[in-house]
């Protein structure tokens, strides 16, 4: 083999190399810490490696008394953060409940409250539950607190996330790690589809007890994992009503044109077939938008 030849085999070689590499595993990358008080987990391209976590340069700014007709689940869920944020024991949180209704403000809520204290967020996709350990690792031994958050979380059978998070949750938050909280919301109470013929599996004792078989177990395992349950439930006319006032009010409707806009947003909510927080929002950012184009 001539010189010649040889040097463009090791430049062939060193090129298939590098393109190898860039499709092996690769430790999750430090970020810059001071970017944001919140990071979205992800992977980038198409290999194997290539997670990173990606600052979220402008963060939804919403406070606790923003949210209304939820006075319940917010008690509820500020009490157990604000243990969480202040070092004493604290649990894992499943918010779930009607779409719609401020399971995700909620966790929004919450960071605004805290990020002086050090408390910063961490989104995870469902696809990437299973680098959860690796991501908790990574921020170990930092001196922040940190939620993990997977929002509108479901898993369908078998699916490998639901393992990687159900043996992160077994047992204490110190079992995750003492800096790290697991916060998920979702419309599924026990996050995996639940089917008639999961009743067969049920069984009657002699004195007349009734027992989930196993497949009810497995599905109820992982959410009883999470020590703190909050559940939200679909809004009353007068509750949906309150929460259309309030974002008026937020934008800058006086009183009178506020108790005006209720017959609209009545039929707002009547034709999207649901009186929501989310929905109330949609409607007064429209009514709003409508009157300063009108101005």
């Amino acid at each position: 083999m001539s010189s010649a030849d040889l040097t463009n085999l090791l430049g062939r070689a060193e090129q298939l190399i590098s393109r190898l590499e860039g499709l092996l595993p690769h430790a999750l990358q430090e970020p810059d810490w001071s970017a944001s008080i919140a990071w979205r987990y992800r992977k980038r391209g198409s290999g194997w490696g290539g997670a990173v976590l990606d600052p979220i340069r402008h963060v939804s700014r919403i406070s606790y008394s923003d949210l209304k007709e939820v006075d319940t689940q917010k008690e509820r869920f500020a009490r157990n953060l604000a243990q969480f944020v202040a070092g004493r024991p604290a649990n894992h949180v499943l918010l779930t409940g009607a779409r719609g209704t401020g399971k995700s403000s909620l966790v929004k809520a919450g960071l605004d409250a805290h990020a002086a204290e050090g408390l910063r967020l961490i989104e995870v996709d469902k696809a990437d539950m299973v680098d959860l350990p690796d991501l908790i690792e990574r921020v170990a031994a930092r001196p922040e607190r940190f939620i993990v958050f997977c929002d509108d979380l479901s898993f369908e059978d078998g699916e490998p996330g639901y393992k990687a998070l159900k043996s992160i949750l077994d047992g204490t938050v110190s079992a995750a790690g003492d800096n790290v909280l697991i916060i998920s919301t979702s419309n599924r109470r026990h996050l995996l589809p639940e089917y008639h013929s999961d009743n067969k599996t049920y069984k009657h004792t002699d004195d007349g007890e009734l027992h989930p078989g196993e497949v009810v177990e497995e599905k109820i395992s992982l959410s009883e994992r999470f020590g703190l349950w909050i559940s939200f439930y679909p809004f009353s006319q007068d509750e949906y009503l309150a929460i259309v006032g309030q974002w008026l009010s937020h934008f800058g409707l006086s009183a009178d044109a506020i108790e005006a806009a209720r017959p609209e947003a009545l039929v707002w909510a009547l034709e999207r077939g649901s009186r929501s927080g989310r929905v109330a929002y949609q409607f007064a950012r429209d009514l709003v938008g409508r009157q300063g184009a009108q101005a």
